[in-house]
């Protein structure tokens, strides 16, 4: 690493440390030349290649912003935002490539879009999976509605051949009938 004071061509790291949860390395150095100390960071560069051909570096920041835009109106708030995009980065990373192409970036969105909300998830799947007419919703919400009913019918198995159900710490559950009323509450008169 050429030196930033005296532009000598050597310099030896003194120190290193991580930052940005492992995505940084911060690397302190000294120049045996002038003696003088500077830092430097070190980061592992992910490009994204748009349709266009254009290529620029991957930001977590531009996908909270087009997830965002699909949870308009929606409950959703920002952490779960930050956290799927955190996700959908941890996932383009784990591929490997240097260089990803937009669309798939995209599309890596959708399952975790999908689980947080369905309406958001239609919103932004019309876009990426191009939908150009009222049967692709349709094939799509069908497909939303048959993964929720599987979900259900798991939910709704009975307890396993072996006794009744227990906790994660094994001890047994009790499932509890109400009545449709509300309980009683009695309140202290203050008198004794």
């Amino acid at each position: 690493m050429r030196c930033p004071y005296c532009r000598h061509a050597d310099s030896r790291v003194v120190d290193s440390r991580e930052a940005d949860d492992g995505q940084l390395i911060r690397r302190r150095r000294a120049c045996p030349e002038c003696g003088k100390r500077f830092t430097t960071v070190e980061e592992a560069v992910l490009a994204v290649v748009k349709r266009s051909g254009v290529t620029e570096p991957f930001s977590r920041t531009k996908i909270m912003s087009g997830v965002r835009k699909a949870c308009q109106g929606r409950p959703v708030d920002e952490d779960a935002i930050a956290l799927l995009a955190q996700r959908v980065e941890e996932s383009v990373r784990a591929k490997g490539a240097a260089e990803v192409p937009s669309h798939e970036v995209g599309l890596t969105i959708l399952t975790p879009l999908r689980e947080l909300d369905q309406v958001a998830y239609l919103r932004f799947a019309s876009v990426y999976k191009s939908f150009d007419s009222l049967a692709e919703f349709e094939r799509e919400i069908a497909e939303l509605r048959a993964a929720r009913d599987e979900t259900a019918a798991e939910d709704d198995e009975p307890d396993p051949p072996g006794g009744p159900a227990r906790d994660a710490g094994g001890r047994h559950t009790v499932a509890h009938r109400t009545t449709g009323r509300p309980p009683r509450i009695t309140e202290p008169t203050g008198r004794s």
